[in-house]
């Protein structure tokens, strides 16, 4: 017992990133990865949701889903912020859906979207194949072939050979992490803070 309590002390008293907690994209990270706790359904379908702070229910989502509960969790409202851009800059997102003006319910829920966000309003990072260049907090954006785009964020857990960051994602079997970084096509890569 007492080499438990010696081990917590030295953790939380230790200074800087022993905790985890130095700086925005650690805490996202960390935030991100409690997701995959939850037992979420794939659920592409279309929502009516409240605005702001909108969201399908809980037990249900995509991979966007993933991205906006996470920065949820941060305090950052992206239906509040892409529907707000695009309601200012709309001519400037994709025209993927013909859509003729933003719409609350589903804008936040579409990767084209919320890359033209985070290109527009985050940092646009390198796309490489060098795992070093994927930090914690990062968000990911793939091509899965067919007009079909992914998106994820990059977590501190890492691969079982060590040799990258696991993903939080949700493709098909709920909100997991998973050693996914390079399985398809990087498109897109950033960093975004309000």
């Amino acid at each position: 017992m007492k080499r438990i309590v010696l081990y917590l002390l030295y953790f939380l008293l230790a200074p800087g990133p022993a905790i985890g907690q130095s700086g925005f994209y650690d805490q996202l990270a960390d935030s991100t990865f409690t997701l995959t706790y939850q037992q979420v359904r794939y659920d592409p379908g279309y929502y009516s949701l409240a605005y702001p702070g909108g969201d399908v229910p809980e037990d249900r989502g995509v991979c966007t889903d993933v991205v906006i509960r996470a920065y949820r969790k941060m305090g950052i409202d992206l239906q509040k912020e892409v529907h707000e851009d695009m309601a200012r800059s709309f001519e400037l997102y994709p025209d993927n859906w013909g859509m003729q003006h933003p719409d609350k319910n589903i804008d936040h829920r579409r990767v084209p979207n919320l890359m033209t966000f985070f290109r527009r309003h985050g940092i646009e990072k390198v796309q490489s194949t060098d795992p070093s260049d994927y930090a914690p907090g990062d968000i990911v954006c793939w091509d899965l072939g067919n007009g079909i785009q992914h998106i994820g964020i990059v977590v501190k857990q890492k691969s079982a050979d060590g040799e990258r960051n696991l993903i939080v994602h949700n493709i098909g079997a709920g909100q997991v992490a998973e050693d996914c970084l390079f399985r398809f096509r990087i498109i897109g890569h950033y960093q975004y803070k309000k």
